[in-house]
């Protein structure tokens, strides 16, 4: 017997039972993202850093609103602790950059055979910063980027510029709140639309092209991720390369997610398809036991590493682990979540950041019981002042997953 909403759908009725969830979702605005760039120049300034140079990526993006991919020409914003910001690119590149760009500052440009870390510098010059002065670098910059801002200005102290963008990124506010809430509530249909397509012989990828197209039709532009595992298949936490085909008894594991104007969703579902044995259903139970023991531990007051220890101390009490030992939980407990899928802080043993409001984290204490089974339930939490709120619902039950 099937569980209430594992199969019984093909995936055109699934996909006809879902609609647009993006109607009256608006994006970040130029007045937040002008409110950011004050705190971090702020935040420079009280520092005695000089200035931040932000690559292309989330940290650009963050603070400026401008969405450019990384490459091996350098595309980013020097950003001074006093004045605006200073845009750098390829000269070809203006015209397209113009149409992302929603801060407006000037753009100084380096044609193909031209060296861009000496424009740097010469920007730098520009803002009226010595040689000797400080410059933060975006900590996601690769190594031959540092490398040559290095060599082309040796007496510049180069510091990474994560503590700047982690001040700022960690708690998020409540429009980022509520663009990661849609992203959410997004995914928890697909997941439940993808649950209902589900049949014996169904193949894990046919399951990963649906999911991608239910994300499009709630009004993503698909799957941001998407990780479908099963049967001894999902006692490997991020999957395996081969194909599997859903067979009665069965442990399900679909971990995906979704963008809603660059903040991102991450929800894991994990069930059995027919009837569960007696390992799934206890494996099952403490796993949703350790999550909520989880969120429990997170208030205001306690450190990040303090989540993870009370999922993994429940978890060595039910005879797992201990610590990363299998069978148990093999990773860390969350991540913090936002433009990127994986950000800081993390709840993990060893880090010691302070819970705050605004902070998001993941809760996924994956149980891992080696090539026979693995249950993952993950779902979202952000922090307020009185404690931890739900981004989705967690799982009810395994026999009743989605709480039909």
């Amino acid at each position: 017997m099937l569980a209430p909403g594992i199969g019984g759908k093909t995936p055109e009725q699934a996909l006809a039972s879902l609609s647009d969830m993006m109607a009256d979702v608006a994006p970040i605005t130029v007045d937040e993202h002008l409110s950011r760039i004050e705190k971090v120049q702020e935040y420079m300034v009280s520092k005695g850093i000089d200035a931040l140079y932000l690559n292309a990526g989330t940290n650009l993006t963050y603070f400026s609103g401008l969405r450019w991919y990384p490459s091996e020409r350098l595309v980013g914003a020097i950003l001074p602790a006093k004045g605006e910001i200073q845009y750098i690119a390829p000269d070809f590149e203006v015209g397209s950059l113009n149409g992302y760009m929603m801060i407006e500052g000037p753009m100084h440009t380096w044609l193909e055979h031209e060296c861009p870390y000496t424009l740097v510098k010469s920007v730098l010059q520009g803002l009226g910063l010595t040689e000797t002065a400080t410059l933060a670098v975006d900590e996601a910059s690769p190594y031959f980027l540092v490398d040559g801002l290095k060599q082309a200005m040796p007496d510049v102290t180069i510091i990474s510029g994560q503590p700047l963008t982690s001040h700022c990124r960690m708690c998020k506010s409540k429009h980022e709140i509520a663009l990661i809430q849609r992203a959410m509530d997004m995914t928890l249909e697909v997941h439940k639309a993808a649950a209902s397509i589900l049949k014996e012989g169904i193949s894990t990828a046919e399951v990963v092209s649906f999911i991608n197209e239910a994300h499009k039709k709630v009004g993503s532009t698909g799957s941001y991720f998407c990780i479908v595992l099963f049967g001894e298949a999902t006692s490997y936490p991020h999957g395996v390369k081969h194909e599997q085909y859903l067979k009665k008894g069965d442990t399900v594991l679909i971990d995906t997610g979704c963008k809603v104007h660059g903040y991102l969703s991450d929800i894991t579902r994990t069930y059995v398809y027919g009837e569960a044995n007696d390992l799934q259903r206890t494996t099952w139970q403490h796993e949703k036991n350790a999550q909520l023991a989880a969120f429990d531990k997170a208030q205001i007051g306690n450190n990040c590493e303090d989540v993870d220890e009370a999922a993994r101390s429940y978890l060595t009490e039910q005879g797992y682990g201990p610590d990363y030992n299998l069978p148990g939980l093999p990773h860390r407990t969350g991540h913090g979540i936002g433009l990127e899928i994986h950000e800081m802080p993390y709840l993990v043993r060893g880090d010691k950041t302070p819970l705050a409001p605004g902070m998001c984290f993941s809760n996924e204490p994956m149980l891992v019981i080696p090539k026979t089974l693995g249950v993952r339930l993950e779902d979202h939490f952000y922090m307020t002042d009185t404690g931890p709120k739900w981004f989705t619902e967690p799982s009810h039950s395994l026999d009743n997953p989605f709480g039909l």
